[in-house]
Parts: structure tokens; C-alpha cells; sequence
């Protein structure tokens, strides 16, 4: 069930140049949100109407909060993070469908600011071994909280200057990792080729989609993705990011 809710700020802080942890006070959909949904953010500024979703980073149900991580790229996302403590924003959520956590053994991996939803995945997943594949341009954030939880983390830079040099899936290549279930989300092209290498390695793969989007409800249309089956809703081969996911198994969709 989705609620709306005027939620107080609880803190906003910069984890790196342009990187904004932004935690909110919203019980409802804190009581009900699952690791992998998004929430809708509305700026009040009367002039930039349209909400913003953003993934949904931690979730604590006991006081009542919910975490975003998400990288200031316009006008509204800037006006997120120059948010203060006790100030009021309206929030939609949670919105989409989250990943399914199973028992087995996990592999997590994200790319860029695909990263963060990430997070409360693997704090949320009860099995035996938790590995994460992060992969950044430049920069990383947030590794420090997922070797807290995980059992091993292994950061890529495009450039090098952490980590492995190169992509997850190169890594995972030369690691040869393998899992009972992959979790992603990232980058198309990231998906892309980590769903080629879930498939030839017989490993279920389940992808959260970054797509924009306009209303965060499944009306408007402006977030559909091809689709490998042809959809309830619009009887094409699309489906609607915001409402059948963001998060699909891989071979559901066309990456």
C-alpha cells in the first residue's frame, strides 16, 4: 500500500562531491517498504511540479525512517539536499516492486548510484553468504557499510584509482563468482552484461531498472521497457518500471 506523508528530515549530509544521504521521518512507509522500492519526492518549490523517485537505501521500521542516497543532477535533487533537519516534504511511498530475498547465497551488484538500494538488500538477506561487486566511475561510497554487512566486497574503478580497474563483470570474471541469486542494479549496459553472465553461468539474476519517470504510479508510461512478454496492461511487449518493477528477473525484460 502506498501512503502519502509529510515527512520531517531528520538529516541531510554530503557523503562525497554531489552525493547526498538524505534520511526522513515518513513511519508509514518505513512500516511497509521492502529492500528495492523507490520513494516519490516532491520539491516545494512551486515551480518543479513533477516528483523525483529515488531508491529507497535503508529502512528503519522501530523509529520510523527512511534513508535515500542519491546524487544531485537538477533542480530537484538540489533542492533535496539543501534540506535541514525539521523541515517538511511530501513523500509518496514506497512505490514498485522490490527484490524477492532468498536463502541461498547472494551476490550483490551495483553500479554508480545503482548502489545504495542495494544496502538494505543485503541487510535484509538471511543466508550464509553475502557478497557485493560495487562498481564506480571514480569515488566510492558507501563500501564501508557493506563490509559491515557482507561477508566480502570487492570495488571497481573505471579509472583505477580504487579498487580493481575496470567493470563488475570483468571482475567477476576474473574472480569467477558465482552465487544462488545475483541482485543488481545499475546502469542499463551494466544489466546488460550481467545478465549475459548470470545466464551463461546458470545463475539467477534479478535487475532493478533506472529508468525517468514521471508520475511513479504505472499511468502516465513515460518509464516502460521492452519486455519479453507481452504485458497485462498495455498488451505490448512493454512493461511499466514504476509498477512492475523496478526490479524484474533478468529474463523478463530486454536489456
Amino acid at each position: 500500500m502506498k501512503y502519502v506523508e509529510n515527512a520531517r528530515v531528520v538529516s541531510t549530509e554530503f557523503l562525497q562531491k554531489g552525493i547526498c544521504n538524505l534520511v526522513l521521518e515518513c513511519p508509514k512507509i518505513a512500516k511497509d517498504a521492502k529492500p528495492g522500492q523507490f520513494i516519490e519526492i516532491y520539491p516545494d518549490n512551486g515551480v518543479n511540479l513533477l516528483s523525483r523517485p529515488i531508491s529507497i537505501c535503508g529502512i528503519d521500521v522501530v523509529v520510523g525512517n527512511i534513508r535515500v542516497v542519491f546524487q544531485v543532477v537538477g533542480k530537484g535533487t538540489d533542492i533535496f539536499s539543501k534540506l535541514k533537519k525539521g523541515d517538511k516534504v511530501r513523500v509518496l511511498g514506497p512505490c514498485g516492486n522490490g527484490y524477492t530475498l532468498n536463502d541461498g547465497t547472494a551476490l550483490l551488484v551495483g553500479g554508480g548510484i545503482g548502489v545504495p538500494p542495494l544496502l538494505e538488500t543485503a541487510k535484509r538477506l538471511d543466508c550464509k553468504s553475502k557478497i557485493a561487486v560495487l562498481g564506480f566511475r571514480s569515488n566510492p561510497f558507501l563500501v564501508n557499510e557493506f563490509a559491515r554487512v557482507c561477508d566480502r566486497v570487492y570495488v571497481t574503478t573505471d579509472d583505477g584509482s580504487e579498487g580493481f580497474k575496470g567493470n563488475v563483470v570483468q571482475l567477476m570474471e576474473k574472480e569467477n563468482l558465482t552465487a544462488d541469486m545475483i541482485y543488481s542494479c545499475g546502469p542499463k549496459i551494466m544489466l546488460k552484461f550481467l545478465s549475459e553472465y548470470a545466464m551463461k553461468n546458470n545463475i539467477p539474476c534479478q535487475v532493478s531498472m533506472e529508468e525517468r519517470m514521471a508520475c511513479g504510479i504505472g499511468a502516465c508510461l513515460a518509464c516502460v521497457c521492452k519486455s519479453t512478454q507481452v504485458d497485462d496492461h498495455s498488451k505490448v511487449h512493454n512493461k511499466r518500471v514504476c509498477k512492475e518493477g523496478p526490479v524484474f528477473n533478468a529474463e523478463e525484460v530486454e536489456l
